[in-house]
């Protein structure tokens, strides 16, 4: 099950949106998964685009969400051993729109695709793997060549399938149900101090035979016995409640009961 610990309800909501959407219309050569035990971690396999270095390849990447995101952007990682000026032999992305050009209202979907753009027209001025964009700049053919052999030892090898399909569905679902629990559940200390109305949960509370007329009655015994019963069996700050419903109980049936005896009397 999805968890969203990490996350706040209001970006467990747009981010649920977002995978869903990103599974019924992927981007071209994009491939969208999640991990069930960490949604705060977006998986993508990038398709090597026809025309470079990197084509018959898939490199698979990660996104990584803080919690304030997306006031902050998230942090890419190619995961996929790759020769690219702006990818760090540490996986490292360095792209403008995962840092100053970071604006709260882009959405995955923009930088996934930026990502793959990325593979088109690197960018060897803001290098972070210095030996490729230097080879970039002086020798292209050099740089293809050492580009392709990296796709072609680390590329092209079967990678773990990504849940996608209907297993984004199920985990987008399962992650705004828990998100409801989670959010929904308010205990009954904070619904009282907050002026709500709480149902007060209370126990039947059984008769016992009487031994003299073999009927249901509440004698003085049974009475204290079911009304500690009754206090046990709901939250602590509910006992004073059914304590004094119990024992308005027990008062109504004994008035009761001496009525009967003086129409008796008549």
């Amino acid at each position: 099950m999805a968890t969203n610990e990490n996350l706040p309800p209001n970006v467990i909501k747009q981010l649920a949106k977002e995978l869903k959407n990103l599974d019924e219309t992927p981007p071209e050569g994009i491939k969208v998964g999640v991990d069930d035990d960490n949604f705060s971690t977006i998986y993508a396999d990038i398709d090597g685009p026809a025309g470079t270095p990197y084509e018959n390849g898939v490199f698979r990447m990660k996104l990584i969400l803080s919690r304030d995101f997306p006031h902050s952007p998230p942090k890419g990682y190619f995961l996929t051993k790759i020769f690219h000026p702006n990818i760090a032999t540490t996986g490292e992305i360095c792209v403008n729109a995962l840092k100053k050009d970071w604006n709260p209202s882009l959405g995955l979907r923009h930088v996934l695709m930026v990502i793959r753009c990325l593979l088109i027209e690197p960018f060897p001025e803001s290098a972070l793997n210095e030996q490729a964009g230097k080879m970039l700049l002086e020798n292209y053919d050099e740089y293809a060549r050492h580009a392709r052999i990296y796709t072609g030892i680390h590329a092209v090898k079967p990678k773990p399938k990504l849940k996608t399909g209907g297993g984004i569905s199920e985990s987008t679902t399962a992650l705004n149900v828990d998100q409801l629990n989670t959010t929904s559940v308010i205990p009954n200390v904070d619904q009282k101090n907050a002026g709500l109305v709480v149902p007060l949960q209370v126990p039947q509370i059984p008769l016992v035979a009487s031994p003299n007329t073999g009927k249901s009655d509440l004698t003085s015994t049974t009475e204290a016995g079911n009304i500690a019963a009754a206090a046990a069996a709901v939250p602590s700050m509910q006992k004073k409640e059914v304590v004094v419903l119990a024992a308005k109980v027990a008062a109504e049936k004994k008035r009761i009961d001496a009525r009967k005896k003086s129409l008796k009397r008549l």
